[in-house]
This record gives C-alpha cells, structure tokens and sequence, in this order.
C-alpha cells in the first residue's frame, strides 16, 4: 500500500483559500498526480486544502471523501513566552520546547502541563484513532507499534491536508514524539510525502517514507517552493518570518 501525504498550496489564511501562488503550485502538482493511479483521494475540509485538490480532481475527473480529521491540527495553548496569547499547539520556541526531556518521549510529550491545559492528548488520539480506522478499510489493521496485514494489496492512497496534521499521522506510523517532526521537519506548500508498506514477513507490515516533502513538480517547471511553513533563515532578515 502506498500512501500520499500532501500539503496544501501556499496559503491564504486570512481568506481561508490559496494566494495567487498557491494556485499556481496546485496546478503544477495536478500536472503531476494524474500521472499516478490513485485509488481513493481524501481532503480536509479546510478551504486552503480543498483549493489545492480542485486542481487535480479536475485534471482527473476524480471526486474526493472529504474527512473533518484531515483539517489542521491546531488546540490552542498560552505558551510559556507568550502568555497572554493563544498559539498553536505545536508552535513553540526551540529554547522552551527542548528544555524538557518529555518532549522527545512518544508515551510523554502531551504531559506538559500547557498541553494537557489544551487536551492535546484527546485530540491526538481522536485523530489518530480515525487514521489507523481509514487504513483499516484497505487492509491494515493497527496491532500494537505495527499493522496486520488483512488484505495485502498495492493500493495508493491521497490525503490533501497540512503540515502539522502530517505530522501527526507520520509520528503514528513511526511510533516518535510528533514534536520532533514538527520542529525538525518543514514540508513545503504542494509538497508530497510518500509512503509505502513493507511486508517483511507474511501478515505484518509496517511503513516506512521514501520521500518527505517532495517539491519536484515545482522544480521542474522552474518555480521555487514557497516559504510557507519556515522561520527565518537568519535573524537578520526582516522579509521571512520569526515567530
């Protein structure tokens, strides 16, 4: 089985759609997936994300489930620089979130007292739950830290979502902290993260990425992957953001 992880185009948050750019990207990566057979598509109903799957859904006369658990993953906290304020959950500073050796523990990392304040925990596990049921329907039943293999097939899979929530549904497939990948990961706008079952021994599979990421339609029709998603690169430059 094959899964495809793809974040929405460079976004438009204050209109809940695309930028001008972002409509571009979703062209570009529409030019790319109707080149693959895929079995089933999946989109988040947040309109940033359906903006993106227009375009290939279009291209490819297809029609998409969309699924409320594919939307941002986003319970609000009062982080510790910035009290007075709601962020995203999973937006903190480097200098706060890696003091706490927690963090890096997959079994501890929502035990923070500003996580749990927030129910992080709750909505991890609700959305989670739904992943490991979706993956259920093609043949993969979660069984401990891996999968059964009901029905081993070769299916692809296409879920339009975002990045925090990509990392959400990566950190259950890798059994890590989500922590981890939401700071040390940057999965650019129309990226596609890939993949892929590995049956090693009948009846048991887990899955394992081969790409993360990938911006390759981008780059072949010469365009630059937006900035979406990143912090500054250094401090000094004011045009990227800092917080």
């Amino acid at each position: 089985m094959r899964i495809l992880i793809i974040r929405h185009g460079d976004p438009d948050y204050e209109h809940g759609t695309l930028t001008e750019t972002g409509f571009h990207e979703a062209k570009l990566l529409a030019n790319r997936l109707c080149k693959t057979e895929i079995k089933d598509i999946y989109v988040s109903p947040l309109g940033r994300a359906k903006d993106t799957a227009v375009a290939t859904l279009e291209k490819m006369n297809r029609t998409a489930k969309e699924c409320e658990w594919l939307r941002e993953f986003a319970p609000k906290i009062k982080r510790p620089d910035m009290p007075d304020r709601e962020k995203i959950s999973w937006d903190w500073l480097p200098a706060d979130w890696t003091k706490e050796e927690n963090f890096y523990r997959r079994d501890l990392w929502y035990t923070n007292e500003i996580m749990k304040a927030a129910k992080v925990k709750e909505e991890y596990e609700r959305v989670t739950g739904c992943f490991d049921r979706l993956l259920a329907e093609y043949g993969y039943v979660r069984d401990g830290e891996i999968y059964r293999v009901e029905k081993a097939n070769r299916d692809t899979i296409a879920l339009f979502c975002h990045f925090g929530l990509e990392c959400v549904l990566l950190s259950r497939l890798m059994n890590v902290s989500p922590m981890i990948l939401w700071h040390h990961t940057c999965a650019a706008p129309t990226s596609v993260t890939t993949v892929y079952s590995e049956e090693r021994r009948k009846g048991y599979a887990t899955f394992r990425i081969s790409s993360f990421g990938d911006t390759a339609h981008l780059y072949a029709a010469g365009e630059k992957p937006s900035f979406s998603a990143r912090f500054c690169e250094t401090y000094d430059c004011m045009e990227e953001r800092h917080d």
